[in-house]
């Protein structure tokens, strides 16, 4: 996945507006206490940043 892709996922389920704003300020236990911007910024990989906002997001299998 790239970098792209999540956060056209992150747009799609939470907004244009609101999407920029709930990454730069949720954190994610997943993703050791950083919120994605966080988690992008140190290097993890995309996928594994996605799967951390699928499951707190609590959203359907098919998005995952």
């Amino acid at each position: 996945m790239r970098e792209a892709e999540l956060w056209q996922r992150l747009a799609q389920h939470l907004g244009d507006g609101y999407a920029r704003t709930w990454a730069e300020q949720y954190s994610l236990d997943t993703l050791g206490g950083r919120t994605v911007v966080e988690s992008l910024a140190a290097g993890l990989p995309n996928k594994t940043i996605w799967r951390a906002v699928w499951q707190a997001l609590e959203l359907p299998a098919t998005d995952r």
